[in-house]
């Protein structure tokens, strides 16, 4: 059995948590969420010695794709993901960028593979299924494999917290949905990475979490 591992970059002012998800024994992996600092994200890959076949994107926010077509360019993958609801979003991150006034150029993202509910993705030999979670942002993925009982979550939920829809396109009540409906009733015992901050457990967020108890 060969083991799933994860490295966490945190980039840009966000401190978005940009993760390499990799086989120990294989040093097989793919990148999700390059939000920026390519660089870095590149040292990091280098350091570990994996070898990246894709970049996964859970959704369209700058802090979470802005650095994926530099990433992209300079290893030679494609960009798998989001939902197709997010193709404008990507399509608009430099304006993104001005809004927020990042410094750092910031190129827009042209998905190769969008991504829908009931998909897989996999890197050598670990499969994660695709589940569709509205509300952070319309087109957000997650990603779950559930072999290793393991989930990226991207923005749609955090360690006492959820993601935050006061953003174009956000929802509250669709969000809680799809935290209720698709994520909790993967079980207690799933352990998951999001894109800030530290991680957690699904059955400690059911009892504790104040947005969803």
């Amino acid at each position: 059995m060969t083991t799933l591992r994860a490295g966490i970059v945190p980039v840009t002012p966000f401190q978005q948590n940009c993760t390499i998800l990799f086989d120990e024994e294989e040093k097989r992996g793919v990148v999700v969420d390059p939000g920026g600092e390519v660089e870095r994200i590149q040292e990091a890959i280098g350091r570990a010695g994996i070898t990246i076949e894709a970049i996964w994107l859970t959704h369209g926010h700058i802090d979470h794709a802005g650095g994926a077509m530099d990433l992209k360019d300079a290893l030679g993958v494609q960009i798998l993901g989001p939902h197709e609801a997010d193709r404008e979003m990507l399509l608009n991150l430099e304006t993104q960028a001005r809004m927020f006034g990042l410094g750092d150029p910031v190129r827009n993202v042209t998905s190769d593979r969008f991504l829908n509910e009931g998909d897989t993705v996999s890197f050598a030999g670990h499969s994660f299924s695709v589940l569709h979670c509205p509300g952070h942002a319309p087109g957000h993925v997650v990603f779950y494999n559930a072999a290793a009982k393991f989930a990226h979550v991207g923005d749609v939920l955090f360690s006492g917290s959820i993601g935050r829809t006061d953003l174009p396109g956000g929802d509250h009540a669709t969000l809680i949905r799809s935290i209720k409906e698709k994520l909790l009733p993967l079980g207690d015992d799933v352990g998951f990475l999001c894109g800030h901050g530290p991680g957690g457990r699904f059955g400690e967020e059911r009892r504790t979490n104040p947005f969803l108890v």
